[in-house]
């Protein structure tokens, strides 16, 4: 005969248990799991075994659990696992790719119908079409105003009709009609609400981020601290490069109006006072496109190519 396990007893277990998780795992997932049967969840745990782990339990007793093991060990971390505790929710300890495992737990999502008095999670649309029902039905295609044509002997929807907006209780005509139709338009699962690593706790939009959607917020992030530091002269890391070129056009202007000069400028000084030497560097850039175009006629005179006062900063880092 099978020993009985009193209440105490199952408490002092499912606190060892939760405290070896705690110690062997630094990645954890908190779901919610409203509307989730066992035998769902049982699908769940043989979908994540091997480096996962889903822990289900009160959310006082795990609470006082995970409190008691913070002091014990000194592991204050943990203890940003308190805050997200709220409502129907369970643990998922892992050590593998949290995004991957994020997804795998969404794959176990079954089809629910409308029970009455249910909170709806989505918008609830009836389509078109024949539905198979008698004419003796259209009573309840009338109740919820949805236009409906007897067709062949059977009922047909003529337009579709949104019956259940999200976030309305699901009344009982409509699940009535919807029970009739074979339609169960709710699916539940587990749904991942935080995630913890390593003492952050964070939403699970972020394991959505791709490679470069962090590149592209690092850098839009760059951009604004090199125009910050522009702004306010302060010197950091990113804006030195921009202050130095910034900082050189000033002193090169200088030395253009005034007689002050430094080695750097003096070959922009000479460009301006001979203009002529413009033609020679914009010749060896007007050659090459020249040469691609077919060759003009021998008796024709080649253009001389025009000055342009721009173009004595191409010379300048030569």
């Amino acid at each position: 005969m099978a020993v009985k396990v009193t209440k105490a007893e199952k408490k002092v277990n499912y606190d060892k248990k939760l405290c070896k998780l705690l110690d062997t795992y630094q990645q954890i997932l908190i779901v919610g799991a409203d509307n989730v049967g066992s035998n769902q969840l049982q699908m769940i745990r043989k979908g994540l075994r091997g480096d996962s782990v889903v822990l289900m339990g009160k959310n006082t007793m795990m609470k006082r659990s995970i409190r008691i093991h913070a002091e014990n060990t000194g592991n204050n971390a943990i203890l940003a696992l308190i805050p997200c505790l709220v409502g129907n929710v369970g643990l998922i300890f892992t050590k593998g790719d949290l995004k991957e495992v994020s997804d795998e737990v969404s794959k176990y999502k079954v089809g629910a119908p409308a029970r009455v008095g249910l909170v709806a999670p989505i918008d609830v649309v009836v389509p078109p079409g024949n539905t198979g029902l008698d004419p003796s039905q259209t009573s309840f295609f009338q109740v919820l105003n949805i236009p409906t044509k007897i067709n062949k002997g059977t009922v047909e929807i003529v337009t579709p009709v949104e019956i259940i907006k999200k976030g309305e209780k699901v009344g009982s005509s409509e699940s009535a009609l919807l029970s009739k139709l074979l339609i169960k338009p709710f699916s539940y699962g587990l749904i991942v609400q935080s995630v913890y690593d390593n003492g952050s706790v964070f939403s699970p939009e972020v394991l959505e981020l791709t490679d470069d959607d962090l590149v592209a917020r690092f850098a839009a992030g760059l951009t604004n601290a090199v125009g910050l530091s522009m702004i306010l002269d302060y010197p950091t890391l990113p804006a030195i490069p921009h202050m130095f070129i910034n900082s050189y056009k000033n002193v090169l202007s200088f030395a253009v109006a005034t007689e002050y000069s430094f080695p750097q400028a003096e070959k922009v000084k000479e460009y301006l006072k001979d203009p002529s030497k413009f033609a020679a560097i914009a010749a060896p850039a007007a050659a090459p496109a020249a040469g691609a175009k077919a060759a003009p006629a021998k008796e024709e005179k080649k253009e001389e190519p025009e000055e342009d006062d721009d173009d004595f900063v191409g010379g300048l880092f030569d």
